[in-house]
């Protein structure tokens, strides 16, 4: 038997291809994206086993956003017994502009970043190693990383600009003295060393650093350094130079967790479609050996027997795909890297990491799925009596829908109950309420598909009746078998499914902004930068000094705490009721030192009421008493609170300083154009600046958005695609198991065209019924999930149907085009041979 089960997949060459195709697709997505998050893990810890070298205690803020250690803190720890040297820390983020100061270099997202350079007499860490030049010496001078200079084309002795979009002076003019090596450079990262008194300059305050590192003297510990600094200074966090690089380790390890769970998600999903695509074919594949089954049967093959035989054929389909899809894997995971380097996100590089589990996961999941889908249909091939399986008619016999149609009814009853249910609340568990209903709905649409294909299919079918016979013979070829039409269309209607819905994310969140800044912003232009930088702060005096206009408003964004819980508010630079709309429930607009507005939700929560004194920690721990002066109807652009300019500048570490963006009034009757162009005009020293209207702004969110589709759309087009291989290949089965009914239609005279045709239309109609069950799910449970995402600021639910509508037509497109083979095949189909064929 196993003899008979291995020859028989020599004997199908094409079938076997297609079946470890889909496999192989699965399992390289699940192999891939261990590979390419295990390659970054790695790569990072390498450059984590080389930070703080030969540091042994550094002192740092316990939150991140915290003002920093004082320098008063600094000269005591100098003094400290035990200690040889101290090396305070002072960095912030930069903008490398051209030499000409007219563009920024752009790194792809990661902000370019600028440090002190300490000399190697006063250096604590291991120092950089120079490759060309030397450090920087006096104010004006700077040295840059490798990977930086190959960016912005920069060499030794070379002009450039730089701007520092904390301070309100125009781009520095820079020197280029040096060029050094980090561990690990990457293409897209920049990092710039200033003198230690210009970068305390451009990156502090003047009475703080942002953290301190440490040197203990000869003969002393490291750990009982650390131990005396932190029962001395218990407000800050103390550490040795391996609990720094595990910190550094588990901040990047929740980022890659993340990403691993995104891809991992995406590679179920391909797996679901394989898995279907596996278990249609073993199922057919098993429909149209019954008759060769059943003879092994009759000459005395076991039922046991015959069940194995099937399972060993999906066993070394499994192995064979899960051993293919493991070296794919590398490979997509190469290619992600090469890719996500090529948009310059700047992520180190590495070799690559295959690591046993991924092998055995891999190779696991590949096996369990294909011989779990491959069970069912051996197990009822083992079942059937011999005599009656050699019947030609029994093939085209199957168990009745009614069953399984009526469970698929319950289900989708009971989901579109469950979806409602979690769509009336808002948050996590409100979401996954909805998935649990959104599971049921697909299982439902998994058990009742077949029936459900009939009707649909009949009412597609007008559109191929001016075809004549031969659009009638596909609607009819579509019909006759729902099992393997609705298995057909499943993977489709899955990846559609989720198509949609992402469709409906986007397009809501872009009208959810529209919505925003239409009802919300007042001003004539709003002020934009890069996301993570946002405005230079000098920004806003030079927009005030502009003929024309009124009033410039900047908006800041700033954390504080409320108890354990960290809220996120603005500080308004200017009149914020002169360039925004917002509606006061109590109390006044009025923002005095000490004064704070707060958003109605905050207010219900924490019982807060106006005039009431409250308190809310800075990110250091250090209480701030505040009199609430009022309390605004929610407004998404304005977060949970409104606090004073001079009270942001007091609790925001100058490191950390940004303004969002700025909104801008013009004087009445002044000329728009005009305006802006002396916008323009006022701001081009600012460089990463632009001037914006409405419909811009708007567009300049979508953009976000955008990005983050385009990435979720990449990942689903691997779930299209198995979707598109699964219809070739159960078109070309069904072409195998069809093939005495086309050597008769040839015989009788249908032309190799109409056969084509026939087969084309066949499987558009699958395509296009696929599609159209996907869409409806992904409607309503787009909606659903829309729903639970109101606090977000997503209100609004959008549908869009112009890209619905092109997504159908593709679908259409597609089943065309997946049929160009099978069809080819069916045309050539001898027909005296076909008719005598056995």
């Amino acid at each position: 038997m196993r003899k008979v089960a291995l020859r028989n997949l020599a004997a199908h060459k094409v079938r076997l291809a297609l079946t470890v195709l889909s496999v192989i697709l699965g399992t390289a997505f699940i192999a891939g994206s261990f590979v390419f998050t295990d390659t970054l893990q790695r790569t990072f810890d390498g450059l984590f086993a080389n930070q703080a070298k030969g540091v042994d205690v550094r002192v740092s803020p316990r939150d991140r956003q915290a003002q920093g250690i004082p320098n008063a803190v600094v000269d005591q720890l100098n003094e400290l017994d035990g200690v040889r040297a101290v090396a305070p820390g002072v960095n912030g983020v930069v903008v490398l502009l051209t030499p000409d100061g007219k563009k920024a270099i752009q790194t792809g997202g990661v902000p370019s970043g600028g440090k002190s350079y300490i000399p190697p007499d006063r250096a604590v860490a291991e120092p950089d190693k120079y490759v060309q030049g030397v450090p920087p010496a006096r104010p004006g001078e700077v040295a840059i990383n490798t990977g930086g200079a190959d960016k912005a084309g920069l060499h030794l002795g070379d002009r450039t600009k730089v701007l520092v979009p904390t301070q309100g002076d125009k781009p520095i003019d820079l020197l280029v003295t040096g060029i050094y090596d980090i561990p690990g450079d990457t293409g897209g990262f920049i990092q710039l060393q200033f003198t230690d008194t210009q970068a305390r300059q451009l990156f502090t305050d003047g009475y703080r650093v942002a953290y301190v590192d440490i040197a203990a003297a000869n003969g002393v510990k490291a750990d009982t350094l650390r131990d005396a600094i932190a029962k001395k200074y218990p407000d800050f966090k103390v550490q040795n130079a391996a609990q720094v690089r595990a910190d550094l380790r588990d901040q990047i390890s929740t980022s890659l967790n993340f990403i691993n769970y995104f891809l991992l998600a995406f590679g179920a999903i391909a797996l679901i479609v394989g898995t279907f695509i596996i278990y249609n074919t073993f199922s057919m594949i098993v429909a149209q050996r019954l008759r060769e089954l059943a003879l092994l049967r009759a000459v005395g093959a076991s039922r046991r027997q015959v069940g194995n035989s099937v399972v060993v054929e999906a066993l070394v389909i499994g192995l064979l795909g899960s051993a293919i899809g493991l070296a794919a894997g590398v490979g997509l995971a190469y290619g992600v890297s090469a890719l996500l380097n090529a948009f310059q996100l700047g992520l180190p590089t590495g070799s690559l990491a295959v690591r046993p589990r991924t092998i055995v996961i891999g190779l696991l999941v590949g096996l369990v799925v294909t011989v779990g889908s491959a069970y069912a249909p051996a197990r009822r091939a083992a079942l059937i009596p011999p005599v009656q399986a050699m019947r030609e008619e029994f093939a085209a016999l199957g168990e009745s829908l009614r069953l399984r149609t009526l469970i698929g009814a319950a289900l989708g009853a009971a989901g579109v109950l469950v979806v409602a249910l979690g769509a009336r609340g808002t948050g996590k568990t409100a979401a996954i309420i909805v998935g649990i209903g959104a599971l049921a709905l697909i299982l439902a649409v998994l058990l009742a598909a077949p029936w459900v294909s009939r009707p649909v299919l009949r009412v597609l079918g007008v559109f191929t009746r001016p075809l004549g016979a031969i659009g009638l013979m596909a609607r009819n070829n579509a019909v006759r078998n729902p099992r393997r039409t609705a298995a057909t269309a499943f993977a489709l209607t899955l990846g559609l499914m989720l198509v949609t819905a992402i469709a409906m994310l986007g397009a809501s969140a872009k009208a959810s902004i529209g919505v925003l800044v239409d009802k919300g912003v007042k001003a004539d232009y709003v002020l934009t930068g890069p996301q993570f930088i946002g405005v230079p702060l000098g920004v806003i005096d030079a927009a005030r000094k502009t003929p024309g206009v009124a009033d410039v408003v900047g908006l800041r964004g700033v954390s504080m705490k409320a108890g354990n819980d960290q809220l996120f508010g603005i500080s308004p630079d200017g009149d914020l009721a002169g360039g925004l709309n917002y509606d006061l429930l109590a109390g006044s607009g009025a923002l005095g030192p000490n004064d704070v507005l707060v958003a109605e939700e905050q207010a219900a929560q924490y019982g807060w009421h106006v005039g009431e004194k409250i308190t809310l920690n800075s990110m250091d721990g250090k209480p701030r008493s505040l009199t609430v002066t009022g309390i605004y109807k929610k407004q998404p652009m304005l977060g949970s609170f409104l606090l004073p300019p001079d009270l942001y500048f007091d609790i925001v570490p100058k490191n950390f300083q940004q303004t969002l963006f700025a909104l801008v009034t013009a004087k009445p009757g002044a000329d728009p154009t005009q305006l802006r162009a002396d916008l323009e005009k006022s701001t081009e020293q600012f460089t990463i600046v632009q001037v914006q209207n409405h419909e811009e702004f708007k567009g300049f969110q979508g953009q976000q958005i955008n990005r983050l589709l385009a990435i979720l759309y990449g990942l689903l087009a691997l779930a299209v695609i198995i979707a598109i291989l699964g219809i070739v290949n159960t078109l070309a089965l069904s072409v195998v198991e069809r093939r005495r009914e086309i050597g008769m239609l040839r015989a009788v005279g249908m032309q190799r065209a109409q056969v084509r045709r026939t087969i084309y239309l066949e499987s558009m109609l699958i395509a296009i019924f696929g599609a159209l069950v996907g869409m409806a799910l992904g409607l309503g449970l787009g909606a659903g999930f829309l729903r639970t995402l109101r606090d977000l600021g997503l209100d609004q639910i959008e549908v869009p149907w112009t890209q619905l509508v092109v997504v159908l037509v593709a679908s259409g497109v597609v089943g065309v085009l997946a049929a160009l083979w099978p069809g080819v095949r069916a045309a050539r189909t001898p027909p005296l041979a076909a008719i005598a064929d056995l």
